[in-house]
């Protein structure tokens, strides 16, 4: 009951947002230059669907940008968890790699552009690196730090009991660890999309964050506002897969157990 009184609140909350950007647009109180109504948008869409921008179907921009950030994703996740895990587990690994992790991770990914374009060139090669090292250092520094928060008074029980290290990894540290290890990658991908603009920057012809940068050029605001509102979709819809992937592998998330 909870739930549904949560959902139907939101819901509200969302419907009254949009009725108010309506409103002001068509009334308006805000330039639709700067915010054009929903109406607008929603024609833009609908033209786009038919006819596509810039000779591009609209529904081949949206598969191109999700290729390249779920192949970054997939891979940044494969390489960043075992890496993180192990950075948690042992202090040498940890002291070597970390400097390099700390230095790279705060760095804004838009800098590492004309490295990308020099190493990689302008394919999508350099779109992809540019995605995958954003949700990679993410990955890494949550995991790492996941297995600093599992309990040491069960690995010294589990050690008492005689397991051997890799029963004390898999019954002890990676359960307790899953988890966080859920959050990280939540975030790590919430910052991994973001990056998708800065990736699509890179000589693109297609995909959504290069049709946001595109139309801003011709000031075609309702464009903008359609590829903006696309992207908070699907990155919503992406957290909802990992939260409901989360509780169908680790039902005992935020319980005592």
């Amino acid at each position: 009951m909870k739930s549904v009184h949560h959902v139907a609140i939101s819901v509200t909350s969302v419907a009254a947002f949009f009725l108010l950007w309506q409103v002001a647009g068509q009334r308006h109180w805000i330039d639709p230059l700067l915010l054009p109504p929903l109406s607008d948008i929603a024609e833009t869409t609908v033209e786009l669907l038919h006819d596509g921008y810039r000779q591009v179907p609209l529904w081949q921009h949206v598969a191109v940008s999700l290729v390249r950030a779920l192949s970054a994703f997939i891979t940044a996740v494969a390489v960043g968890v075992p890496l993180g895990l192990l950075m948690g587990l042992s202090e040498p690994v940890a002291a070597i790699l970390n400097p390099f992790v700390q230095f790279l991770r705060p760095l804004p990914k838009i800098a590492l552009i004309p490295l990308a374009v020099v190493w990689l060139g302008i394919g999508e090669s350099s779109k992809f690196f540019l995605i995958f090292i954003a949700t990679f250092l993410s990955v890494v520094v949550g995991a790492t730090a996941a297995v600093a928060r599992v309990g040491r008074t069960r690995i010294r029980v589990a050690q008492t009991l005689g397991a051997s290290r890799r029963q004390i990894f898999w019954r002890v540290v990676l359960p307790d660890t899953l988890p966080e290890l859920f959050t990280a990658v939540r975030l790590s991908i919430g910052v991994g999309w973001t990056s998708l603009i800065a990736a699509e920057m890179v000589a693109a012809t297609s995909g959504l964050g290069w049709m946001v940068i595109n139309a801003s050029a011709y000031l075609r605001t309702d464009i903008v506002m359609l590829g903006i509102l696309l992207l908070g979709i699907i990155g919503y819809l992406l957290d909802l897969l990992l939260v409901g992937l989360q509780k169908w592998l680790v039902p005992w998330a935020g319980r005592d157990v």
